[in-house]
């Protein structure tokens, strides 16, 4: 689908150290298609589409394109352009059920998928807000509940992975998901879990651990573009023991970004806030649907004001 360059390949989800320090249920406060397909959207965007005058992307461009042109303001907004409808998954293999959330139409085409897992404890229910909210930008997106609550990292790795193969072939929505287009998220255990995830299927399209909680530290053969989300104030996962190390392990030959929201704790994930899901779906466009109009937001992306943003790295320009 997507590859910058070839790198290994490591197909095996180790086993992390069990850890229950911790519990991420809290109150609701705020305190990639062919590596040629990639190339060609990328020297679109090199050719001025961002320049004075230049003429907008369309989708005869890019057939993956879903959606009006892009804005600040229709980024940050609560809801999207697509209708979306909502099933509750009952009995799925491999993982312990969840919701899926789909546009209601297909006018447009297919579309890419995200697995989203919850931290320790928690359930689906704590970080919920993300699904109708990404299903609406046009992406279907399958909510986990984990087999144990007490599920550590690689285990909601192996969840998230099983949930996208239950999307693309028995979901209610399977018809409508284009199986090369697939993403995984995560808070917390669940953003360790992305990482673990990414890890073992190089051919996922996007990765974004949010808060990201892990007892192993480098992630050196992650080939899966990633952003990591963290928080300033995390003291559940202290971004310069988990989220800062996991960004600095990545190779710099993959694709990657590091947002540290200012003064966040380790629960920003379950408020709806529309910094997080400015960047979430930004990466979802980029690299699941190969949409070269939302790189403006990535590159050179938030600037630190102290205020919303502590600090953001990243890779660009971005080979999307």
């Amino acid at each position: 689908m997507r590859r910058v360059a070839a790198r290994p390949n490591n197909q095996v989800v180790q086993s992390s150290t069990t850890s229950r320090e911790y519990d991420d249920v809290h109150p609701r406060s705020m305190n990639a298609r062919s590596r040629t397909a990639r190339a060609a959207a990328s020297l679109i965007l090199a050719a001025g589409l961002v320049t004075a005058g230049a003429t907008t992307a369309t989708a005869a461009d890019n057939p993956f394109q879903r959606g009006p042109e892009p804005t600040s303001a229709s980024i940050e907004a609560t809801r999207g352009t697509f209708q979306t409808t909502q099933a509750t998954i009952t009995n799925p293999r491999g993982f312990g059920g969840g919701i899926i959330y789909f546009p209601t139409s297909t006018a447009e085409g297919t579309f890419g998928a995200v697995a989203i897992a919850p931290g320790f404890t928690a359930r689906w229910s704590s970080i919920s807000w993300l699904g109708p909210r990404l299903a609406s930008f046009g992406f279907v997106v399958v909510g986990i509940e984990t087999n144990s609550t007490f599920d550590q990292p690689d285990s909601r790795g192996t969840q998230l992975l099983a949930a996208l193969d239950w999307a693309v072939s028995s979901s209610p929505a399977a018809s409508r998901i284009d199986r090369n287009r697939l993403a995984v998220a995560g808070h917390s255990m669940g953003g360790g879990g992305t990482l673990a995830a990414a890890r073992s299927r190089p051919s996922l399209q996007a990765a974004i651990p949010l808060a990201p909680w892990h007892t192993t530290k480098s992630f050196s053969t992650d080939q899966v573009p990633t952003l990591i989300i963290g928080g300033e104030s995390d003291t559940v996962a202290p971004v310069a023991q988990h989220s800062e190390p996991f960004y600095q392990s990545i190779p710099s030959g993959t694709e990657k970004a590091y947002l540290e929201l200012n003064n966040a704790s380790h629960f920003f994930p379950q408020t709806a806030n529309a910094p997080q899901a400015r960047m979430m779906i930004s990466w979802l466009k980029a690299f699941v649907d190969n949409d070269t109009r939302y790189l403006q937001f990535l590159c050179p992306g938030p600037a630190r004001d102290n205020v919303v943003t502590e600090e953001y790295r990243n890779t660009c320009p971005l080979t999307v």
